[in-house]
Protein backbone atom coordinates (compact mmCIF):
# COMPACT_ATOMS: atom_id res chain seq x y z
CA UNK A 1 0.00 0.00 0.00
CA UNK A 2 2.41 2.36 1.09
CA UNK A 3 4.42 1.73 -2.95
CA UNK A 4 1.00 2.24 -4.51
CA UNK A 5 0.31 5.64 -2.79
CA UNK A 6 4.26 6.76 -3.41
CA UNK A 7 3.67 5.63 -6.94
CA UNK A 8 0.72 7.99 -7.33
CA UNK A 9 1.84 10.61 -5.94
CA UNK A 10 5.19 10.47 -8.11
CA UNK A 11 2.57 10.32 -10.96
CA UNK A 12 0.76 13.17 -9.95
CA UNK A 13 3.83 15.24 -9.61
CA UNK A 14 5.51 14.47 -12.67
CA UNK A 15 1.88 15.64 -13.88
CA UNK A 16 1.36 18.58 -12.40
CA UNK A 17 4.52 19.37 -10.95
CA UNK A 18 5.54 22.66 -12.49
CA UNK A 19 2.26 23.89 -12.04
CA UNK A 20 2.22 24.07 -8.31
CA UNK A 21 6.11 25.11 -8.71
CA UNK A 22 4.61 28.00 -10.63
CA UNK A 23 2.16 28.60 -8.20
CA UNK A 24 4.60 28.36 -5.36
CA UNK A 25 5.13 31.91 -4.69
CA UNK A 26 1.49 32.91 -4.93
CA UNK A 27 0.89 29.64 -2.36
CA UNK A 28 3.81 31.13 0.15
CA UNK A 29 2.25 34.61 -0.14
CA UNK A 30 -1.54 33.77 0.74
CA UNK A 31 -0.62 31.24 3.24
CA UNK A 32 1.82 33.48 5.10
CA UNK A 33 0.36 37.19 4.37
CA UNK A 34 -3.54 36.22 4.34
CA UNK A 35 -4.66 32.84 5.34
CA UNK A 36 -1.86 32.74 8.30
CA UNK A 37 -2.88 36.34 10.04
CA UNK A 38 -6.06 36.16 9.46
CA UNK A 39 -6.78 33.01 11.60
CA UNK A 40 -4.23 34.49 13.98
CA UNK A 41 -6.36 37.70 14.04
CA UNK A 42 -9.38 35.46 15.26
CA UNK A 43 -7.61 33.95 17.66
CA UNK A 44 -6.37 37.07 19.01
CA UNK A 45 -9.83 38.34 18.88
CA UNK A 46 -11.06 36.21 21.83
CA UNK A 47 -7.59 37.75 24.22
CA UNK A 48 -6.07 40.23 25.88
CA UNK A 49 -2.88 41.04 23.88
CA UNK A 50 -0.86 44.14 24.14
CA UNK A 51 1.51 43.58 21.66
CA UNK A 52 4.52 43.11 24.59
CA UNK A 53 3.38 40.37 26.82
CA UNK A 54 1.96 36.79 25.48
CA UNK A 55 -2.06 36.55 24.80
CA UNK A 56 -4.28 35.98 27.53
CA UNK A 57 -7.62 34.19 26.68
CA UNK A 58 -10.36 36.58 27.50
CA UNK A 59 -13.34 34.61 25.78
CA UNK A 60 -15.98 36.87 24.23
CA UNK A 61 -14.47 40.04 26.32
CA UNK A 62 -13.60 41.86 23.76
CA UNK A 63 -16.96 41.66 21.64
CA UNK A 64 -19.20 42.25 24.97
CA UNK A 65 -16.98 45.47 25.11
CA UNK A 66 -17.62 46.50 21.47
CA UNK A 67 -21.05 45.93 21.88
CA UNK A 68 -22.08 47.41 25.46
CA UNK A 69 -19.61 49.46 26.75
CA UNK A 70 -17.55 51.38 23.88
CA UNK A 71 -19.12 54.94 22.80
CA UNK A 72 -15.97 55.67 20.76
CA UNK A 73 -16.76 52.72 18.73
CA UNK A 74 -20.13 54.09 18.40
CA UNK A 75 -19.18 57.07 17.12
CA UNK A 76 -16.68 55.32 14.58
CA UNK A 77 -19.77 53.62 12.99
CA UNK A 78 -22.38 56.70 12.75
CA UNK A 79 -19.15 58.68 10.78
CA UNK A 80 -18.28 56.13 8.90
CA UNK A 81 -21.78 55.38 7.65
CA UNK A 82 -22.27 58.72 7.12
CA UNK A 83 -18.86 58.73 4.70
CA UNK A 84 -20.69 55.67 3.14
CA UNK A 85 -24.25 57.05 2.28
CA UNK A 86 -23.04 59.92 0.60
CA UNK A 87 -19.29 59.56 -0.58
CA UNK A 88 -20.56 56.57 -2.76
CA UNK A 89 -23.73 57.58 -4.39
CA UNK A 90 -22.16 60.97 -5.25
CA UNK A 91 -18.99 59.28 -6.49
CA UNK A 92 -20.75 56.94 -9.06
CA UNK A 93 -23.20 60.22 -10.30
CA UNK A 94 -20.19 61.80 -11.07
CA UNK A 95 -17.99 59.15 -12.50
CA UNK A 96 -21.30 58.07 -14.51
CA UNK A 97 -22.09 61.44 -15.77
CA UNK A 98 -18.20 62.01 -16.83
CA UNK A 99 -18.60 58.77 -18.36
CA UNK A 100 -21.08 59.73 -20.58
CA UNK A 101 -19.99 62.42 -21.61
CA UNK A 102 -16.55 61.06 -22.71
CA UNK A 103 -17.99 58.34 -24.46
CA UNK A 104 -18.23 59.88 -27.78
CA UNK A 105 -15.58 60.18 -30.11
CA UNK A 106 -13.74 63.56 -30.42
CA UNK A 107 -10.35 64.82 -30.79
CA UNK A 108 -8.14 64.08 -27.64
CA UNK A 109 -10.82 62.16 -26.24
CA UNK A 110 -7.92 59.84 -25.01
CA UNK A 111 -6.41 63.13 -23.24
CA UNK A 112 -9.41 63.87 -21.24
CA UNK A 113 -10.28 59.86 -20.16
CA UNK A 114 -6.71 59.82 -18.78
CA UNK A 115 -6.71 63.26 -17.31
CA UNK A 116 -9.49 62.33 -15.63
CA UNK A 117 -8.91 58.87 -14.31
CA UNK A 118 -5.47 60.66 -13.11
CA UNK A 119 -7.16 61.23 -9.08
CA UNK A 120 -8.05 57.86 -8.47
CA UNK A 121 -4.22 57.13 -8.79
CA UNK A 122 -2.82 59.53 -6.83
CA UNK A 123 -6.48 59.99 -4.14
CA UNK A 124 -5.34 57.69 -2.03
CA UNK A 125 -1.80 58.47 -1.36
CA UNK A 126 -0.28 60.51 1.51
CA UNK A 127 0.66 63.34 -0.23
CA UNK A 128 -2.65 64.13 -1.94
CA UNK A 129 -4.55 63.82 1.89
CA UNK A 130 -1.47 66.41 3.11
CA UNK A 131 -2.32 68.56 -0.37
CA UNK A 132 -5.75 68.25 0.66
CA UNK A 133 -5.27 69.54 4.43
CA UNK A 134 -3.88 72.50 3.03
CA UNK A 135 -6.11 73.62 0.62
CA UNK A 136 -9.16 73.77 3.00
CA UNK A 137 -7.23 74.81 5.85
CA UNK A 138 -8.22 78.10 7.07
CA UNK A 139 -5.26 80.32 4.45
CA UNK A 140 -6.25 77.56 2.10
CA UNK A 141 -6.81 77.66 -1.80
CA UNK A 142 -10.88 77.09 -1.18
CA UNK A 143 -10.89 80.02 1.48
CA UNK A 144 -8.59 82.33 -0.92
CA UNK A 145 -11.19 82.07 -3.77
CA UNK A 146 -14.50 82.09 -1.72
CA UNK A 147 -13.26 85.40 -0.94
CA UNK A 148 -11.79 86.68 -3.79
CA UNK A 149 -15.72 85.90 -5.54
CA UNK A 150 -17.94 86.25 -2.38
CA UNK A 151 -15.87 88.29 0.21
CA UNK A 152 -16.94 85.92 2.85
CA UNK A 153 -13.89 84.13 4.90
CA UNK A 154 -14.67 80.56 5.43
CA UNK A 155 -14.09 78.31 8.23
CA UNK A 156 -11.02 76.23 8.62
CA UNK A 157 -12.70 73.44 6.55
CA UNK A 158 -10.60 70.69 8.23
CA UNK A 159 -10.53 71.80 11.68
CA UNK A 160 -14.51 72.25 12.26
CA UNK A 161 -16.54 69.66 13.62
CA UNK A 162 -19.11 70.42 11.16
CA UNK A 163 -17.27 70.30 7.97
CA UNK A 164 -14.22 68.04 8.58
CA UNK A 165 -16.18 64.95 6.81
CA UNK A 166 -17.41 66.86 4.54
CA UNK A 167 -13.82 67.88 2.90
CA UNK A 168 -13.38 63.71 3.06
CA UNK A 169 -16.10 62.86 1.15
CA UNK A 170 -15.73 65.67 -1.47
CA UNK A 171 -11.62 63.88 -1.72
CA UNK A 172 -13.87 60.76 -1.77
CA UNK A 173 -16.09 61.97 -4.80
CA UNK A 174 -12.88 63.43 -6.49
CA UNK A 175 -11.38 60.09 -6.74
CA UNK A 176 -13.73 59.23 -9.68
CA UNK A 177 -11.52 57.80 -12.18
CA UNK A 178 -11.86 53.76 -11.77
CA UNK A 179 -15.84 53.68 -11.45
CA UNK A 180 -15.78 55.87 -14.61
CA UNK A 181 -13.37 53.66 -16.87
CA UNK A 182 -15.64 50.70 -15.65
CA UNK A 183 -18.37 52.19 -16.56
CA UNK A 184 -16.86 53.49 -20.10
CA UNK A 185 -16.69 50.01 -20.67
CA UNK A 186 -20.26 49.26 -19.91
CA UNK A 187 -21.87 52.28 -22.16
CA UNK A 188 -19.52 50.68 -24.87
CA UNK A 189 -21.60 47.40 -24.57
CA UNK A 190 -25.15 49.21 -24.74
CA UNK A 191 -26.27 48.78 -28.85
CA UNK A 192 -26.54 52.26 -30.79
CA UNK A 193 -30.01 50.81 -32.49
CA UNK A 194 -31.72 51.10 -29.49
CA UNK A 195 -31.31 55.12 -29.01
CA UNK A 196 -32.03 55.62 -32.69
CA UNK A 197 -35.07 53.45 -32.28
CA UNK A 198 -36.13 55.80 -29.64
CA UNK A 199 -34.71 58.79 -31.16
CA UNK A 200 -36.77 58.03 -34.15
CA UNK A 201 -40.14 57.48 -31.79
CA UNK A 202 -39.91 60.92 -30.29
CA UNK A 203 -37.79 59.47 -27.18
CA UNK A 204 -36.42 62.56 -24.98
CA UNK A 205 -32.91 62.45 -24.13
CA UNK A 206 -33.68 61.98 -20.54
CA UNK A 207 -36.36 59.04 -21.40
CA UNK A 208 -33.12 57.27 -23.44
CA UNK A 209 -30.78 57.61 -20.02
CA UNK A 210 -33.95 56.05 -17.74
CA UNK A 211 -35.70 53.31 -20.18
CA UNK A 212 -32.26 52.41 -21.78
CA UNK A 213 -28.78 53.81 -20.43
CA UNK A 214 -29.58 52.82 -17.18
CA UNK A 215 -31.69 49.53 -17.41
CA UNK A 216 -28.60 47.95 -19.87
CA UNK A 217 -25.89 49.34 -17.35
CA UNK A 218 -27.53 48.17 -14.40
CA UNK A 219 -24.33 45.35 -14.05
CA UNK A 220 -21.89 47.41 -13.93
CA UNK A 221 -23.97 50.08 -11.51
CA UNK A 222 -24.34 46.97 -9.23
CA UNK A 223 -20.22 45.99 -9.46
CA UNK A 224 -19.27 49.63 -9.00
CA UNK A 225 -21.33 50.06 -6.25
CA UNK A 226 -20.44 46.76 -4.08
CA UNK A 227 -16.72 47.62 -5.00
CA UNK A 228 -17.00 51.42 -3.80
CA UNK A 229 -19.10 50.63 -0.40
CA UNK A 230 -16.69 47.70 0.54
CA UNK A 231 -13.45 50.57 -0.40
CA UNK A 232 -15.60 53.14 1.99
CA UNK A 233 -15.77 50.97 4.61
CA UNK A 234 -11.97 50.50 4.72
CA UNK A 235 -11.07 54.03 3.93
CA UNK A 236 -8.27 55.15 6.33
CA UNK A 237 -5.41 57.33 4.58
CA UNK A 238 -7.69 60.54 4.14
CA UNK A 239 -8.91 60.75 7.60
CA UNK A 240 -5.60 59.64 9.09
CA UNK A 241 -3.31 62.55 7.68
CA UNK A 242 -6.15 65.27 7.52
CA UNK A 243 -6.83 64.49 11.34
CA UNK A 244 -3.53 64.47 12.14
CA UNK A 245 -4.52 60.59 13.38
CA UNK A 246 -6.47 61.47 15.91
CA UNK A 247 -9.91 61.40 14.53
CA UNK A 248 -10.34 64.68 15.29
CA UNK A 249 -11.91 67.40 15.63
CA UNK A 250 -14.18 66.20 18.49
CA UNK A 251 -13.82 62.46 16.60
CA UNK A 252 -15.57 64.04 13.60
CA UNK A 253 -13.42 62.41 11.69
CA UNK A 254 -12.89 59.01 13.54
CA UNK A 255 -13.18 56.43 10.60
CA UNK A 256 -13.86 52.69 12.15
CA UNK A 257 -10.43 51.52 9.74
CA UNK A 258 -9.00 54.51 12.32
CA UNK A 259 -10.46 54.25 15.26
CA UNK A 260 -9.05 50.52 14.79
CA UNK A 261 -5.81 51.00 13.87
CA UNK A 262 -5.54 53.54 17.04
CA UNK A 263 -6.79 50.69 19.49
CA UNK A 264 -3.58 48.55 17.72
CA UNK A 265 -1.06 50.65 17.48
CA UNK A 266 -1.70 53.81 19.90
CA UNK A 267 -3.29 52.01 22.54
CA UNK A 268 -1.74 49.02 22.28
CA UNK A 269 -5.08 47.04 22.77
CA UNK A 270 -4.14 44.63 20.14
CA UNK A 271 -6.75 41.64 21.09
CA UNK A 272 -9.70 44.31 20.61
CA UNK A 273 -8.56 45.80 17.62
CA UNK A 274 -8.42 41.70 16.30
CA UNK A 275 -12.49 41.91 17.68
CA UNK A 276 -13.08 45.22 15.96
CA UNK A 277 -11.35 44.18 12.14
CA UNK A 278 -13.70 40.72 12.50
CA UNK A 279 -16.81 43.03 13.62
CA UNK A 280 -15.44 45.28 9.89
CA UNK A 281 -15.82 42.18 8.27
CA UNK A 282 -19.40 41.52 9.51
CA UNK A 283 -20.75 44.58 8.47
CA UNK A 284 -19.06 44.74 5.21
CA UNK A 285 -20.52 41.41 4.71
CA UNK A 286 -24.10 42.21 5.73
CA UNK A 287 -23.42 45.25 3.43
CA UNK A 288 -22.58 43.28 0.51
CA UNK A 289 -25.57 40.53 0.95
CA UNK A 290 -27.84 43.14 0.90
CA UNK A 291 -26.86 44.29 -2.51
CA UNK A 292 -26.73 41.12 -3.76
CA UNK A 293 -30.23 40.09 -1.93
CA UNK A 294 -32.12 43.32 -3.83
CA UNK A 295 -29.95 43.12 -6.88
CA UNK A 296 -32.73 41.16 -8.46
CA UNK A 297 -35.33 43.88 -8.11
CA UNK A 298 -33.48 46.29 -10.48
CA UNK A 299 -30.36 44.60 -12.23
CA UNK A 300 -30.94 43.58 -15.57
CA UNK A 301 -29.43 40.83 -17.27
CA UNK A 302 -29.66 40.15 -21.09
CA UNK A 303 -29.28 36.49 -21.01
CA UNK A 304 -32.01 36.33 -18.30
CA UNK A 305 -35.87 35.42 -19.25
CA UNK A 306 -37.78 37.13 -16.97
Amino acid sequence: MPSTASGRLSRFWQKNGAGYMFLLPWLIGFLGLTLGPTLASFYLSFTDYDLLTSPRWSGLKNYEYAFLYDRRLGNAIEVTFTYVLWSVPLKLAVALGLAMVLDRSVRGVSFYRATFYLPSLLGASVAIAVLWRQLFGADGLVNQLLFMVTGIQGPAWVTHPDYALSTLIVLAIWQFGSPMIIFLAGLRQVPQDLYEAASMDGASGWRQFRKITLPLLAPVIFFNLVLQTIEAFKAFTQAYIVSGGTGGPVDSTLFYSLYLYEEAFANFRMGYASALAWLLLVIIAIFTAIAFGTSKYWVYYEDESR
